[in-house]
């Protein structure tokens, strides 16, 4: 099963899903149990940003689920590098019995 998300459906500078302060969180309720395989980070480049820098974008993100059933669990965490690339995709951790 393929499953996408899509939280701001523009990526024009501007257009951003922005957090108050130097971090934030957000929870999302899947209809259905799921192991995520990767996650995809994406910021404007400095070469578009109205301000010429990009010190707003997200520098590590982690992901966590939980079930109602078991603990809390963490597939993994992630550095976004404002050097490279804008959209990077992270691959998280697959538990054993999966």
């Amino acid at each position: 099963m393929v499953t996408a998300f899509c939280f701001q459906p523009s990526i024009a500078p501007g257009k951003c899903w922005p957090f108050q302060g130097s971090w934030g969180h957000m929870v999302t309720w899947l209809p259905e149990q799921l192991w995520p395989t990767a996650l995809t980070v994406w910021h404007i480049s400095e070469v578009v940003s109205p301000s010429r820098e990009v010190s707003s974008a997200p520098k590590e993100s982690a992901v966590s689920g939980v079930d109602e059933a078991t603990a809390e669990t963490l597939p993994g965490t992630f550095t976004y590098d404002m050097g490279t690339e804008i959209a990077q995709t992270f691959h998280v951790q697959v538990p054993q019995e999966l």
